[in-house]
């Protein structure tokens, strides 16, 4: 009677929490068509399970109502059963079609969200967003602007993200436009999303990455073209630009509000991709006079043999 008691109080908890939720949870409150195809593939994994879990509740209450030991006879005895081919084909084939289900959607959907999306031909906004301890910097070579622990995009337009890292494996997540991407030091990953409705989105590095990566966040804004490229213009008049100095300062580890500069980091602290790929950001200015050092006593030593 107390278990019975028990189960009925968590359902009812459980159904008062969920009702009481007004806000959807972002992942499945897609903003961009990339959201809304990885929304769309949550839900019938979702309800995939959903159903298979049923079907066996189903069963077992059927198999333990039919075969319950109270409804037969003291002196029953059950036969003999060699097995069923059947019934062993059914419940051997009925897993691999589900995977298989879920397999060819799964293929489907990564092809299309690692592409531009569909219907959103024109020419990419091409964003690098490069993070360290604990920040997110986003250059705009287009624009020729940066911001810090914000970003604002244009919608109706495709965006193409660069990810790297200043530092640790970090983890580019916009839940409500797409899914998340990681950005590592020596290499560039690209990330395609959209967004087509304007508003206020929360994104965030959702790998561990030290103490301070939980507050590694950063606002994201969505607006018309007009009013972005309204935003840009306000920015290149009003702005400081941005020097090495002031990027350097902002790599050491700690927590930063938001920033906006004229010009990138990319001019002077490139990305590691092309000629630059596997380009190490830490390395120092010694690492650089000693491999100066280095050319110029081989130099000499060459000089001496002639």
């Amino acid at each position: 009677m107390k278990i019975k008691w028990a189960l009925l109080t968590i359902l009812f908890t459980i159904a008062t929490v969920l009702t009481g939720c007004d806000n959807p949870l972002m992942v499945l409150d897609p903003k961009g068509p990339v959201a809304a195809t990885q929304a769309d593939v949550i839900m019938i994994s979702i309800w995939t399970m959903a159903f298979v879990v049923l079907v066996v509740i189903v069963l077992y209450i059927f198999m333990i109502l039919k075969y319950r030991a109270s409804k037969q006879r003291d002196d029953y005895e059950p036969p003999h059963i060699e097995g069923s081919k059947v019934l062993e084909t059914i419940w051997v084939a009925i897993p691999i079609i589900i995977v298989a289900f879920l397999s060819v959607v799964t293929v489907k959907t990564t092809n299309e969200v690692e592409a531009t999306p569909k219907g959103y031909e024109q020419e990419p906004l091409v964003i690098y967003a490069s993070s360290s301890n604990w920040k997110w910097h986003f250059s705009y070579p287009e624009e020729d602007i940066e911001t810090v622990n914000y970003l604002f995009l244009p919608t109706n337009r495709p965006i193409e993200f660069k990810l790297y890292s200043y530092g640790p494996i970090a983890s580019f997540w916009i839940p409500q436009l797409g899914g998340q991407k990681y950005a590592m030091s020596d290499m560039v990953n690209t990330l395609h999303l959209a967004a087509d409705v304007p508003g206020d989105y929360m994104g965030r590095n959702s790998n561990f990455s030290g103490s301070g990566f939980a507050q590694q966040t950063f606002n994201v804004k969505a607006m018309p073209e007009k009013e972005y490229d309204k935003w840009v213009d306000e920015i290149k008049a009003t702005a400081e630009p941005i020097t090495e100095d002031k990027f350097n300062k902002l790599l050491e580890p700690g927590h930063v509000g938001q920033s906006t500069f004229t010009g990138t980091h990319l001019e002077f602290s490139p990305a590691p991709e092309g000629e630059h790929a596997g380009h190490d950001h830490g390395s120092s200015d010694t690492e650089e006079n000693d491999s100066k050092d280095s050319h110029e006593e081989h130099s000499e030593h060459s000089n001496m043999n002639h």
